[in-house]
């Protein structure tokens, strides 16, 4: 349980970095916000998982992972609008940003 609250306080910090790299990434509510929307993103990202299987798995993610995870922060945005405002390019670079910090800053401790 406090793994699981960890990570997704440092997702939450991963999207407010983001948030202040990315163009046409926009996350609104300060902290609690970018947690909210870590949230919607986790749940978003395993509805996706369990409908493409391993193909985006994060350990093998791939062109087919990029673009998902391009999709699901695109998506977020239409469950939580007054949180997180994202454009096309914007949820590239962000899946783009995530995936580098994800590769240097693993999510699974093995």
């Amino acid at each position: 349980m406090i793994g699981l609250i960890v990570r997704f306080v440092v997702s939450a910090l991963v999207l407010l970095a983001v948030s202040w790299l990315a163009p046409g990434f926009v996350v609104s509510g300060g902290f609690t916000g970018a947690l909210i929307a870590a949230v919607v993103i986790a749940v978003l990202g395993y509805i996706a998982e369990s409908l493409l299987g391993d193909k985006i798995d994060p350990q093998r993610r791939g062109v087919v992972g990029f673009v998902t995870a391009a999709v699901v922060i695109y998506l977020a945005q239409f469950i939580i609008p007054n949180l997180l405002s994202v454009s096309l390019v914007g949820a590239l670079i962000a899946a783009f940003i995530i995936g580098l910090i994800d590769a240097v800053v693993p999510t699974v401790i093995r």
